[in-house]
């Protein structure tokens, strides 16, 4: 019998689960056993999860959870060192060259585990199978909002925390925005999963959109176009590859731009295309001001589906759950190829 074994997250403002109480029901009736640890702060409560026929345990005990469990959760497992024995499914940041990656790689390779990374769940096309991407661009774009309506005041963002709904969320950047003129927005990536999100949030602001996906980078820059807009936002993945979107020296030229939401946050990356800041922001100061007269802020926060957690988990649920039923087959399919993905990737690193 196959058994899943969804952890409690650990990360601080991770409200998020991969799986709701009705995908549990699901994968019961397929014949699955579910166990559910315990959590006082996931969106969806633990009692749900109880009255759909789940096994509950304490928080934290995936860690003696049988041999054979399948551990599943979102975020980052707790660094501190011990070999992992199971088969995790989680996104585990760990094939870019991270630290905290190539620690977690030769934590699985000292007790005979695996990662099945989520990021690297792909169909046989290679296109990821579910993603938290939308929301990310939705939340982005709303905090974006938030700092330009702050900026016109002549503040910076304030502190953020998770909002009940979208709805809410898009009710106080209306608040923030009331006596401001709208700003201009420029999005890079406008037709992905991210981008869409953003396009979305501006839509329901009545923020003019200029809309740029491959076609429109093709060239490889200079892209002075981003410089003229009041807001940009970048939805694109540091990459080999990738163009510089906006320059170094960015702060200092004859600009309209005062927000860079760069959503994809890969700050730490040789291939960043938004240079013109060095280290991720969070919820207690969700922008970088990185020039002053006239102001520019960079808002980078990198657990951005967060501040949303019931509408992303919800949506990545139901994106995750046809392949979730599969997991009976973890040689076939996406599960398969997640395997491959983390063999080669261990090899490499001598894991």
């Amino acid at each position: 019998m196959t058994h899943l074994w969804v952890r409690a997250e650990s990360r601080a403002n991770e409200e998020r689960v991969g799986i709701t109480h009705d995908g549990v029901a699901r994968l019961l009736a397929l014949g699955f056993a579910v166990t559910i640890e315990d959590s006082p702060t996931r969106v969806i409560p633990t009692e749900d999860y109880r009255q759909a026929g789940a096994t509950i345990v304490p928080e934290g005990s995936w860690r003696d959870a049988p041999e054979d469990a399948i551990v599943f959760g979102l975020k980052e497992l707790p660094d501190d060192g011990t070999p992992l024995r199971h088969r995790h499914v989680m996104f585990g940041h760990a094939y870019k060259g991270q630290g905290a990656g190539q620690r977690l790689l030769a934590r699985f390779a000292a007790g005979g585990g695996a990662l099945y990374d989520l990021e690297y769940l792909v169909d046989d096309t290679g296109r990821r199978v579910a993603a938290f991407g939308y929301w990310a661009g939705y939340a982005g774009a709303a905090i974006s909002a938030l700092a330009w309506a702050a900026q016109r005041k002549g503040r910076t963002c304030p502190p953020v925390t998770t909002w009940p709904n979208a709805d809410a969320m898009l009710s106080e950047c209306r608040t923030a925005l009331s006596d401001s003129p709208r700003p201009d927005a420029l999005v890079i990536g406008a037709l992905g999963r991210v981008g869409t999100g953003v396009r979305d949030l501006c839509a329901a602001l009545d923020i003019p959109v200029t809309a740029w996906d491959m076609a429109e980078t093709a060239s490889g820059g200079p892209f002075p176009e981003v410089l003229r807009h009041g807001l940009f936002f970048n939805c694109i993945l540091a990459a080999p590859g990738v163009p510089v979107f906006v320059p170094r020296d960015a702060g200092t030229r004859d600009r309209a731009l005062r927000v860079i939401g760069d959503i994809a946050c890969d700050p730490d990356s040789d291939y960043n295309p938004v240079p013109v800041y060095d280290r991720a922001t969070d919820w207690t100061a969700p922008v970088l001001r990185v020039h002053d007269a006239p102001p520019l802020d960079v808002m980078a926060i990198d657990n951005l589906p967060s501040l949303l957690p019931r509408e992303s988990s919800d949506d990545f649920a139901a994106q995750l759950l046809p392949h979730l039923e599969t997991l009976d087959r973890l040689d076939a399919g996406v599960w398969g190829r997640a395997r491959e993905t983390y063999e080669t990737h261990k090899k490499e690193t001598g894991a």
